[in-house]
């Protein structure tokens, strides 16, 4: 039997917790910090790839993914020495995919040619919204004109690129939706990512929303009508949906994402950063600190930027397992969730779910249908809600 590593692919996720600003939606782990010693975030990153690759000698990398926080503030010569050493340690696929995460503006956009140069092939850019008021009201400090820009030139530099957009902002009509994301399809080169707008805790959206400040948020009907116009206008453009928020051309998709969907192995470094690795069969779930500050000095001071691990059991296991893998279109393999312990629990409820047709069985795979997809957390609410 593969190893979770050969089925579902082998990562890397580096994060770069700094930005200019913080956004008042985001709930990533990101710090705006004016003095950044990149030489010193150099060696604590390559020291935890050294460190990681002697456990994990052998295995194939498929992807490599710079996030963050804004990781196209990086100098490229740091982002070159983080591709290189993990070169030197694994072998990498034929069609190894290396992205960085992009903000628009101008300056970020100049040093794209230096990502290229340095081993990126992919670009993912944050546009977030196609005009200047709800750009302003997502505290983006860019503009349109530097969207478009940015997107062409990753288009020009990049052999793949993508870009982000959100939707059910405040204020946002149907038909403003509709007309915005025919924009997008039209500036598209092959995939696009379309986030629908979700208030978290601890963000300057969600205070203010619990003082009753954020005003003109979609209701559970328009926002059900936005995602179905998501839905149509992509699919007719050719980039249909291959996970619920992320639409592609055949081809296109992200293939660092799907090593996370499928539940293949993947390593996390810098703050806040997570990953998954089976060792001797065991599933182990890796996490570091926050802190940016807390994280350097655990690297340079222990030799290892890591928490303690923890083996996940195997209700966690099924739990992440149908959580991520009902994500995406394809589903997953019937005969991978019940190879774990204890998956026998869940026979009744899928057939249950599956005679609601919010579930569906084809060709040895359970996915959630067109009826389940838009409700999959209720879905998997209920799939999950034996498990111990």
């Amino acid at each position: 039997m593969p190893e979770n590593w050969q089925r579902g692919g082998f990562a890397l996720y580096v994060h770069w917790p700094f930005c200019l600003a913080k956004c008042p939606y985001c709930d990533f782990n990101s710090h705006v910090s004016a003095d950044v010693d990149a030489g010193r975030w150099q060696r604590a990153f390559l020291s935890e790839i050294n460190r990681l690759a002697e456990e994990t000698t052998g295995r194939v990398l498929s992807s490599i993914f710079f996030g963050g926080g804004t990781p196209s503030l990086m100098p490229p010569e740091l982002v070159g020495a983080v591709i290189e050493a993990a070169r030197a340690h694994w072998p990498l696929a034929n069609d190894v995919e290396i992205t960085l995460e992009a903000n628009p503006t101008s300056v970020e956009a100049g040093r794209f040619r230096a990502y290229h140069d340095a081993g990126v092939n992919r670009v993912s850019v944050g546009v977030q919204a196609l005009n200047d008021a709800d750009l302003r009201a997502l505290g983006r400090l860019h503009s349109v004109d530097e969207a478009r820009a940015a997107v062409a030139l990753a288009q020009q530099v990049f052999e793949r690129s993508s870009f982000d957009l959100i939707y059910a902002r405040q204020g946002q009509t149907l038909d403003d939706w509709r007309a915005e994301l025919d924009q997008a399809v039209a500036m598209s080169a092959g995939h696009l990512s379309l986030y629908q707008l979700t208030i978290e805790d601890g963000t300057a959206f969600g205070d203010r929303f619990k003082r009753g400040k954020l005003r003109g948020l979609p209701d559970s009907d328009l926002a059900a009508d936005l995602y179905q116009v998501t839905q149509e206008v992509c699919a007719r453009a050719g980039l249909p949906a291959y996970e619920v928020s992320n639409h592609a051309a055949p081809g296109d998709e992200s293939r660092h994402n799907l090593v996370y969907w499928r539940s293949g192995d993947w390593l996390g470094i810098g703050p806040g950063a997570h990953g998954r690795l089976t060792l001797g069969g065991q599933r182990i779930a890796l996490a570091t600190p926050l802190g940016p500050g807390e994280w350097l000095e655990r690297v340079e001071t222990h030799g290892s930027g890591e928490l303690p691990r923890d083996p996940l059991p195997a209700s966690e296991q099924i739990t992440e397992f149908l959580i991520m893998g009902l994500r995406i279109s394809q589903g997953v393999a019937e005969a991978d969730l019940f190879a774990f312990p204890g998956a026998d629990i869940l026979r009744n409820k899928i057939k249950y779910l599956v005679d609601l047709d919010l579930l569906a069985r084809t060709d040895g795979r359970l996915l959630a249908t067109e009826t389940g997809r838009p409700v999959l957390n209720a879905v998997l609410l209920e799939l999950l809600a034996d498990l111990p």
